[in-house]
Formats: structure tokens, sequence, C-alpha cells
């Protein structure tokens, strides 16, 4: 049965993410392999901004940024470093459909984390521990929904 229902679920976490509606989804998109993480990145006079996409390549960066800009605020370039500002609003998605009740700081702390990787289990296969350490599994699957956003 959940087999057959994986092809319906993963359309419409992709769906529903763009319209700012997820209630739950998985998806069907084979793992990938983490890629590096991308480097610092200096934001002028206002000091060093850190980026942290947990994995995602540039490109699977950029799928991610596109959704948070369509829907969640985001008003930032999109160039595939997943920075304070991707971070809130992908808190902002967080706190309105996975049980994130932190600050929207643009920070993907522990709390953040944990509140991804409920919607990963949802839209992305996690079956990983709900504990807030972005690891392997949490980065995988985290690049399966970026895949699947492409």
């Amino acid at each position: 049965m959940r087999s057959m229902m994986r092809p319906i679920i993963s359309a419409t976490a992709v769906v529903g993410l763009a319209v700012g509606a997820l209630a739950g989804a998985g998806t069907s998109v084979a793992a990938s392999a983490p890629a590096a993480q991308a480097p610092a990145v200096s934001t002028g006079s206002f000091g060093a901004l850190a980026t942290q996409n947990f994995g995602l390549t540039t490109t699977q960066a950029k799928n991610v940024q596109r959704v948070l800009a369509d829907v969640w605020g985001y008003e930032g370039s999109i160039d595939g470093l997943l920075g304070t500002n991707s971070w809130k609003a992908m808190q902002r998605f967080l706190a309105k459909h996975w049980d994130y009740t932190d600050p929207i700081d643009g920070i993907p702390g522990p709390d953040t984390v944990r509140a991804l990787q409920r919607f990963l289990a949802a839209a992305s296969d996690y079956n990983g521990p709900i504990d807030g350490i972005a690891g392997p599994g949490t980065r995988a699957a985290f690049a399966r929904f970026a895949d699947a956003l492409g």
C-alpha cells in the first residue's frame, strides 16, 4: 500500500510546499550522496554571514531557494547558498507546518533541524531520529527533497 501511495504523496509534497499548505508527504526519488558544504560568505560591512546547506549542492539549494522565494518571503538572490535569509524563510515554513516554535532568526540550530527532520520524515523518507542533528540521514533526505523540486 505504501509503495502505491508514494507517487501521489510525492506530488502533494512538492505542490504543498509551493502553495504553503503542505499536510505531509513522501517521495520515491532515489537517495543521492550529500555534497560538500558551502563555505561562509561575506556580506560586506555587516560581517560574515555563514551558510549552511546541510550537504545540498548549489543546484539543490537553488531549488529550495526558489520555493522559499515563491511562497515564504525569501527575497535574497537565488545563489545556492542557504544563509540567514534562506533559513528565516525556511523557519517560517517550518513554524507554519512542522512545529518549529523558536524565533525566526535564520540560525539553523537544533530546533530548526528537528522541525526539518519532521518535515523530511513526511516528504522524503527520512526515517532517522528527530534529534536536531543534521547527520548523514538528514542530509540525504534533504537532498532527495531538493532534487524533487528541480
